[in-house]
């Protein structure tokens, strides 16, 4: 059983916007970044001394386009086939992510005004579909996709064998990844306490670092506190009745 190595791949700025570079018996790519990112990514894999075409798998985490805006370049880039979740396959399929945006608080509610979030981009079709709990030995490397809904119907996560938890959008850095090390809500999900649950799942597996879309690695204790407090205030705006959340039938 090969170890498996997590490299973050910048897309913007950083640490504002990243995928990610999964090194075993054969490289794997998670996230495809924004539109027109995808020779940045490929020049990336190769700089670290990976031959792009020798990428066995791009996995998407979910239907934003700050995640797969460049997914059918970078496919064509490298040969490799797309992995993506069937409860996602609208927004890759229509090359859009389902409006409107849910802000989790101002950042999103600023960000939501952003018209390059509201626009086309190249669809796809995913090759690889993803149901549930997928093993990915078959492409080289020693991680499991994990299906983690909330942020999207269809967002997934990557756990390693050696715990590293590449987790898309399932937590972020505050504002956006500028704060490095403190964890945070990304500006949207789609459904708040679903997100939650599967966050707390994820903790239960003791992962070592969570590798997120939008900032550095965070301390998973921090991340679990984090939770807690998360928890008691989603509480009170379920009580409220002031939580916002996209109805399931909206995610077909």
């Amino acid at each position: 059983m090969s170890r498996t190595k997590v490299v973050p791949i910048p897309v913007m700025g950083r640490h504002n916007i990243n995928a990610y570079l999964l090194l075993g018996r054969r490289p794997v790519i998670i996230d495809a970044g924004t539109p027109g990112s995808g020779r940045k990514i490929y020049e990336q894999v190769a700089a670290h001394g990976v031959d792009p075409t020798d990428v066995s798998l791009i996995v998407v985490t979910h239907g934003h386009i700050d995640h797969f805006g460049s997914a059918a370049e970078l496919h064509r880039l490298t040969g490799a086939p797309i992995a993506g979740h069937v409860a996602d396959l609208g927004p890759f399929r229509a090359g859009r992510a389902r409006e409107p945006y849910l802000p989790t608080g101002p950042m999103g509610r600023l960000m939501a005004r952003n018209k390059h979030l509201h626009m086309r981009v190249e669809p796809f079709e995913p090759e690889v579909l993803v149901t549930g709990e997928t093993d990915l030995e078959d492409f080289g490397v020693t991680a499991r996709i994990m299906p983690t809904p909330g942020h999207t119907a269809g967002s997934v996560s990557v756990l390693t064998g050696r715990g590293d938890l590449v987790a898309g959008d399932l937590i972020a850095n505050s504002f956006f990844g500028l704060v490095g090390g403190r964890p945070a809500n990304p500006p949207f999900h789609d459904d708040p306490l679903l997100n939650l649950a599967s966050l707390r799942r994820m903790l239960a597996l003791n992962p070592n670092r969570l590798h997120v879309g939008h900032g550095t690695p965070l301390d998973p204790d921090r991340v679990r506190r984090w939770a807690s407090r998360e928890h008691r205030r989603l509480s009170r705006l379920e009580a409220a009745g002031r939580i916002r959340a996209r109805a399931a039938d909206a995610a077909a």
